[in-house]
């Protein structure tokens, strides 16, 4: 509060495309691990953590500012979820010591993905009022739960591609949608079309 009893506002920019961003680069970095561009875990780790986990936080923490439920939640649960996965991978080569990683069981891994499938169910029906970018996303999150969990719990080895090719094209949707958020934004005028929603 200022002299007077006014008020001074702080205005932050929106932080979907930095949200957006962050989401587009972890899922392509674990995608190509996946589909077996690449190799082993060192790499992926720090990405997870700062553009995956951070990131995706910094989006979280100025969406609440911004009175936006949807994109806090998702931006908060999945920020929140690649640090874990990036610390369950420390565990997985050994990093925190060889007892923790004796105790490591993919089940637990497939028990988090079951739960984060739900939770991506509700954001899905929840992306139905934003538009069409980031419904597609959702839905391609869910299969990727899907087949994340579904590989945990050794259903058989197409669940590995589908998560793999899934997590492929939410990183490319996301990149899509990430550029056309700051260009619209930028611009004031539509340069990217996100189309609109389906659930008004």
């Amino acid at each position: 509060m200022h002299e007077k009893g006014t008020y001074i506002r702080m205005e932050v920019a929106d932080p979907t495309p930095l949200g957006l961003a962050g989401l587009a680069m972890v899922t392509l970095a674990a995608a190509s691990q996946k589909l077996g561009w690449t190799e082993g875990l060192s790499v992926l780790v720090p990405w997870a953590i700062f553009l995956g986990g951070f990131a995706q936080l910094m989006a979280c923490t100025y969406d609440f500012k911004h009175n936006n439920l949807f994109g806090s939640t998702a931006f908060g649960i999945y920020g929140l979820f690649w640090i874990a996965v990036a610390s369950t991978w420390l565990i997985k080569i050994g990093y925190f010591g060889e007892e923790l990683k004796a105790g490591f069981d993919i089940r637990q891994f497939g028990v988090v993905f079951v739960g984060y499938f739900i939770l991506s169910l509700f954001l899905t029906i929840g992306a139905l009022k934003t538009n069409k970018a980031l419904i597609a996303i959702m839905v391609l999150i869910d299969v990727l739960f899907l087949g994340l969990f579904m590989d945990a719990f050794k259903m058989g080895e197409s669940w590995h591609i589908i998560a793999a090719w899934s997590e492929l094209l939410i990183s490319l949707i996301g990149f899509y949608a990430y550029g056309a958020n700051l260009l619209n934004k930028m611009y004031g005028r539509v340069i990217l079309p996100l189309g609109s929603a389906i659930w008004s």
